[in-house]
Formats: C-alpha cells, structure tokens, sequence
C-alpha cells in the first residue's frame, strides 16, 4: 500500500497529516528517509517514524468495561455508544462491538475491526460462551436452577440451550450464569419464566478471558495476543 496510508492506520492519524510527517524527513522506510507519500510498501518492510519502528496492526480487539447507559453500537444519534468511548484513540479504524450488551447492563464488551474474527465467535455453531453475574429480585430456586440446565423454554415456546446458573450470595439473589448462545434478552426473558426479574446484569467474561479488575466502568485496554487466541479458541 502507499506508504502514507501506511503511517495513517501505523501512527492512528490522518492522512495529510501523514503526508506532512513523510514531507518533513521523519519517516525512514527500510532505514532510508523517504519524503514520498506514495512509495510502496508492505508489511515486509521496516518504517520507522522519528526513528522509532511503527508496525502496522492488522487488527485491534479491545476490552472495555461497559458502563450502564451506553449502547452497544458503533453509532447511535441519541446515546455513547462502546465505540465512542474509544474512538479518540483510534480514530482511523471501524470498530464496532463483537455482540452486545443491554443499555442497563455492564461489563465485558469486546470491540473490534476484525469482521472475520467478530463473526466466528458469535455463530451458532462455536458461540464463545460468556459469564455473567446477575441480581435477581428473589431467590433462586431449584426450579430454576433444573430449568436452566435442561434448557428454557421461553413464553414465545423457544427452547434455549442449557446454561449454568449458581448462587453466589447467601440469600441467592445474586448469581451466576453461564450462556452457550447468544438472543436478545436472554436472561431477562429466561428468568422471567420463573416470575423473577433481572435488577442488574454484569458480563464478568467472554470464554475463558475475564474482565480486567483494574479497569474502571469507562475503561479499558486492548486484549494480549493470548488473550485473543483463547476467546478464537485458538
């Protein structure tokens, strides 16, 4: 690709700036200073910006931790959205989030640019599964908890896959569940079979990566390279 379009998604600016920094002498490729914005280059190559290596990444995979009030979009005209919360950061990639969570809900939300990636783990046929912990407005029960693992079916007579639920607290009303799929309003809808109602709703971890704990609600640093391998199933 040209060499200013390069340094654009490599430095996360725009591309007259880029074209600028090239202009200027500050970008060497392979060693050599080059003030062509048009050169050719490619992922072979060593591009150096004020001296300094300026890989380009294929892809970003972000973990956020989704604070209650903002929508799981890329772009919404009312409500911030998970992409706004870090779109200053990386300004010249289109990210969206790799399944959502409801406006009321926290937690966990996986933010990418990988469309590939986004779709292998939310298809039916490998769904990542994902963990959450939940305060319900009364007890659970054993009802529930059988329920749960054969699989609900919902009022609309949908049959869901099993999925684990266990108490986490004393008096059961705050608990964890497990999903092995993805519908809209799953554990409200399945909770409300039972006449319970979902208070707060909390992803704690998608497959095997759990939320960072140091991350405040409204922030967030992308996954390790480990990180992402484990959420592939890699």
């Amino acid at each position: 690709m040209r060499l200013d379009k390069y340094l654009a998604e490599a430095a996360q600016c725009t591309r007259s700036e880029s074209r600028e920094l090239i202009r200027k002498g500050r970008v060497s490729v392979n060693g050599a200073v080059c003030r062509r914005p048009e050169q050719q280059v490619s992922e072979m190559d060593s591009i150096a910006l004020d001296g300094k290596s300026r890989p380009r990444q294929a892809f970003v995979y972000i973990m956020l931790n989704k604070p209650a009030g903002v929508v799981s979009a890329s772009a919404d005209k009312r409500d911030t959205t998970v992409v706004d919360l870090v779109h200053s950061a990386y300004p010249r990639r289109e990210l969206f989030p790799a399944g959502r969570l409801d406006k009321t809900s926290t937690g966990f939300v996986l933010i990418t640019d990988d469309g590939a990636f986004a779709h292998d783990i939310l298809a039916p046929r490998h769904h990542v599964p994902k963990t959450y912990r939940v305060t319900i407005d009364t007890p659970l029960t054993r009802e529930m908890a059988e329920g749960f693992a054969r699989g609900v079916v919902l009022a609309d007579r949908v049959q869901l896959a099993p999925a684990e639920v266990s108490p986490l607290t004393a008096d059961g009303r705050t608990v964890r569940v497990v999903l092995h799929q993805g519908v809209y309003h799953q554990i409200k809808r399945m909770f409300g079979v039972y006449g319970a109602g979902v208070d707060q709703l909390h992803r704690e971890a998608i497959g095997s990566v759990w939320l960072d704990q140091d991350l405040a609600p409204g922030q967030w640093r992308e996954l390790t390279e480990a990180e992402v391998a484990a959420i592939a199933g890699r």
